[in-house]
């Protein structure tokens, strides 16, 4: 999930209210000023 900077933290904590978990954050194959975000959560 491609990770707005300006947003980063609002973005996550919604993620996480969904049950999600981050995992890592990496530089875009593309744009290494732009951040990726891997997350994990359950099956349901």
């Amino acid at each position: 999930m491609p990770l707005l900077v300006h947003a980063t933290k609002q973005i996550l904590d919604q993620w996480g209210e969904d049950g999600w978990e981050l995992v890592q954050v990496v530089p875009g194959p593309n744009n290494p000023e732009q951040l990726v975000a891997y997350l994990k959560r359950q099956k349901s």
